[in-house]
Order: structure tokens, then sequence, then C-alpha cells
């Protein structure tokens, strides 16, 4: 609800707008009135001027000079004392039907702020809020004290066939480990099955330990599962220690897809969903279809896209499964060692398959690119070319992808017309 203070304030604003916007008017329908009654007074006065003339020159007598004189002496008042008590009427009419429109307007709009606005709200300049943010960010709970939090929840253990037979070797797996703490094996397991389990904090742990067990040689992968185990056990939530860990991971891989959905995540619970916004909009463009988090973050990049100020985006086609990507250049050269019967039947399948999917379902530039080449090994150079003109327009907004189009068509020979 508005406080009082609030609603008179609003009062306040509303009766000066509405008095500026009825000066302004009144202003102008008087200043129309005034121009018009200014202009009959010239034609009149003129008109003096002429029998003035007309008598001096002898065309005019002066009986008939002095009637049309009083003629027009006579409409010049009654011009004067129309135009006012008419000024006077239709400017009151005027006025009225103005403060009328005036306060139905205003009165609109505050009602549609206090049905869609929010009057308790104080002003959240930018500056602010990404200050509020970093705030956020910094004071966030540590990983320990999420992971207690979710552990209150007491969520419900994932169930399989082998759970019953699986737990009590995990529980023999823990035993032993306490005393051999370097076996990098046995830590591997126990994080893979605490991890089924649903023991994310304990697998967590054991993750943790082959990661520095690893040490130098630990390999990209090892921190994404770590990074992974982290954030489950911490109920989805990307604490200090987990953002560490993605630091860690794009040190090494800058396209990592583990480490780039997590920063997007923990921009969100920041409040910085602008930020979140560009690093889904680039795990995007740069993931296959069905990448683990491409549900998530192509339901959430239009509604972002708004909230980052960029109207215009348009969420591009999903793009195709890795499972189902089209034939390679290797494919390609390896066909090529065929016969010519055996090489263009298996080619042919290839095409075939790959162009229905990028008619139906999109594909990423690379997977454009292999149609290309792929009908120009068949010597289809007819079909190439529209296809590469297709590709082109599909990907005419996105340069690197358009680069990599048009360089594959430079190198089979289909350059010409390239943008």
């Amino acid at each position: 609800m508005a406080s009082i203070g609030q609603i008179a304030g609003f009062v306040v604003i509303v009766v000066m707008v509405g008095a500026v916007l009825l000066r302004a008017v009144s202003r102008a329908r008087m200043g129309d009135a005034a121009d018009g009654t200014e202009r009959a007074m010239r034609v009149y006065r003129d008109q003096l001027r002429e029998v003035d003339r007309d008598l001096t020159r002898g065309t005019l007598a002066p009986t008939e000079a002095e009637r049309l004189r009083l003629e027009i002496q006579r409409r010049v008042l009654d011009l004067d004392k129309g135009g006012r008590s008419v000024g006077v009427a239709s400017s009151r009419a005027a006025r009225w039907v103005m403060v009328g429109v005036i306060a139905a307007l205003l009165g609109g709009a505050g009602a549609l702020y206090l049905h869609l606005g929010a009057v308790d709200y104080p002003d959240q300049p930018l500056a602010q809020r990404h200050a509020d943010a970093a705030n956020a960010r910094a004071t966030r709970p540590a990983q320990a004290q999420l992971e207690a939090e979710f552990a209150q929840l007491q969520p419900d253990a994932p169930e399989f066939d082998d759970r019953a037979e699986l737990e009590p070797m995990v529980a023999q797996l823990r035993a032993a480990l306490a005393s051999r703490p370097d076996d990098l094996r046995g830590h591997i397991l126990l994080a893979q099955n605490e991890s089924r389990l649903g023991n994310f904090s304990a697998a967590a742990v054991a993750q943790s330990r082959v990661v520095a067990l690893r040490g130098d040689e630990a390999e990209v992968q090892d921190h994404a599962f770590l990074l992974d185990l982290m954030v489950l056990a911490a109920g989805g939530m990307v604490s200090p220690e987990a953002e560490g860990v993605i630091e860690q991971i794009l040190r090494r891989d800058p396209t990592n897809g583990v480490a780039l959905y997590y920063t997007g995540r923990m921009y969100m619970q920041t409040g910085r969903p602008d930020l979140t916004f560009r690093v889904w909009r680039r795990l995007h463009d740069q993931s296959a279809g069905d990448a683990p988090w491409m549900p998530e973050i192509r339901a959430a990049l239009p509604e972002l896209a708004q909230i980052s100020g960029e109207p215009r985006y348009q969420l591009p086609p999903r793009p195709a499964p890795a499972s189902a990507s089209g034939p390679s250049a290797a494919d390609i050269d390896a066909a090529m060692e065929m016969s010519g019967e055996d090489r263009a039947a298996m080619i042919e399948d290839m095409v075939a398959s790959l162009s229905a999917r990028l008619a139906n379902d999109g594909g990423t530039a690379e997977d454009w690119a292999q149609l290309v080449r792929a009908l120009a090994v068949l010597d289809r150079r007819e079909q190439a070319t529209a296809i590469l003109q297709e590709a082109r327009t599909v990907f005419a907004a996105r340069a690197e992808d358009l680069a990599l189009i048009n360089r594959v068509a430079a190198d089979i020979g289909l350059s010409t017309g390239a943008p």
C-alpha cells in the first residue's frame, strides 16, 4: 500500500502537470483567436485607406465617402464586440473540455501505475544495482554453509535397481580409503558411486582428492566434474569455492560448457542477469543441441535479452545434436580412397541425411560447411552453390560462422559472390 505522503506527492505532481498543460492549450487558443481578429481588422483598415484615396482622386463623392466610413467603422465595432463575447465563451468551454481531458489522462495514468507499478520501491539507479550485485556476490554463503542448509531439506535419494547392492560396497570403499588416502583409483570410484547414490557432498570431497592427487596432470574434465558435484551438493547454488573451480577451468579451456553454464547461474543468483545473458548466449552458440544445459538456457535467453536491453534478439534454431553430426572432412577424404561407385553411394547417403537434418532442424556453421564440401565432392556444384548461398543467409549476422563457411567455399572453388 502507498503511504499518505506518497499519495499526496502524486496528487501534487498531477495538479502541476495539469496546470502546465491547461495553460499551454489556453495560450494556443487565445493566440489563434487573436490572430483571426487581427486579420479582419487589417482588412477594415485597408478599406478605410482606400476610401480616403478615392475621395482624394475625386472618384468618390464626399457624402458617399462618409457613408462608407460609417459602415466600415460599424463593422469594426461589431467585430470587436462579437470577438470578445465569442472568444470568452469559447475559451471557457474549451478550458473545461481540456480540464476534463487532462484529468482523465492523468487519472488513468495514476490508476495504471498503482495497478502495475511498485509504489513502495525506492529509485534503483543502474550503478546502485550493480553495487548491490557485487555485494551479494562478495557476501554469499560459503560452500559448507550451503551444503548444510541443503542437507536440512532432506531431498529424496535417487532410486535405481542396484542401489541396495551398491550402498554396502560404497561403505566398504569409504572404510578402505580411510587408511589409503593416496589411492587415486579408489577415490575416482568413490566419487562416481557417491554421486550415483545422491551423496553429492561426499562425492565432491572424493573428487577434490582426485584432483589433488593428480596435481598438474589433472584434466579439465576432472575439475568440471568437481564443479558439478559442488553445485549439486549446495542445492544448485554457486559458492565462492565453486567459483574458484570455475576460474581454474576457464583459464585452461575458455569454452568449457560446464564452467560457462555455472558462470551464468552465478551471475543470475547475484543480481546480474545481463551478464548471464552474455555468457549463456555464447554457450548456446557453441553447444550441440543435446547438451544438458540447452533446454534451460534456450528457455531463459529471450527473457534475459529483454532484461539486458537487447529486445531485438532472436533465439537461433536449436543446434543439431552432437550424435547426429554430418560427414566430416576425414569421412570425405577416406571415401576418396574407395571405388567410384562405393564412394558415391557412401557420400550420397551421408549428404541426404545431413541435408534433411539441416532443412528440418537447422545446424551449426560446421554442418553447413560439411554439406557444401560433400556436394562439391559429388560434383553437384550447382546444388553446392545453392546451399552455400542459403548458409550465407542463415549466418549473415554471425561473422565467425560466416567466415568459416566462406573459407570452405574458397577451398573448393565456390568463393564467387561471397559477402
